[in-house]
């Protein structure tokens, strides 16, 4: 086993290998700077296995994010459970806590908590940059909590599909 490795079984793709344990990098490997998926259908391609020599969960993450439209928001859970992995989102959170220098850029202030509260704010330049962000992208803010947040949630499973 590598090290900074979880063997991990994941429901989505016990299709794809069966009986087999598939390997997830919780470490940051952003030092790959791999393209990101223009498209649903390419992520899905990027997604079919995960080995040690595959994407890390983190590399998985940023490729979900940079996917999140202008305007909307997703949520931890949402895209742990996407990537197939439900109890994983404080390892999304984890690995957005870290994008601010991956290259390209990875929009973190689009992702929240599963009650729209701006729980990552800390972890900007500013505790007001995460809400500044977003309002430039026409989500409003009030008292750190986005409001009408059905209106503007990005759920993964239902926008990109598996």
């Amino acid at each position: 086993m590598v090290a900074g490795t979880v063997p991990m079984t994941t429901k989505r793709f016990q299709n794809h290998v069966s009986n087999c344990c598939l390997i997830k990098k919780f470490m940051n490997s952003a030092s790959h700077n791999k393209k990101t998926p223009s498209n649903a259908a390419a992520l899905k391609n990027a997604n079919a296995i995960k080995t040690a020599d595959g994407p890390s969960f983190f590399e998985l993450v940023y490729q979900v994010v940079r996917l999140i439209p202008k305007g909307r928001v997703s949520t931890y859970g949402a895209i742990a459970a996407y990537l197939g992995s439900k109890q994983s989102s404080r390892a999304v959170g984890y690995a957005l806590n870290g994008a601010h220098f991956i290259k390209p850029k990875v929009p973190a202030q689009r992702v929240v908590n599963r009650n729209g509260m701006l729980s990552g704010k800390a972890h900007f330049e500013t505790p007001t940059r995460m809400q500044e962000l977003l309002e430039k992208e026409g989500v409003l803010v009030k008292e750190e909590i986005i409001q009408n947040f059905s209106k503007h949630f990005w759920d993964p499973m239902t926008e990109l599909g598996f």
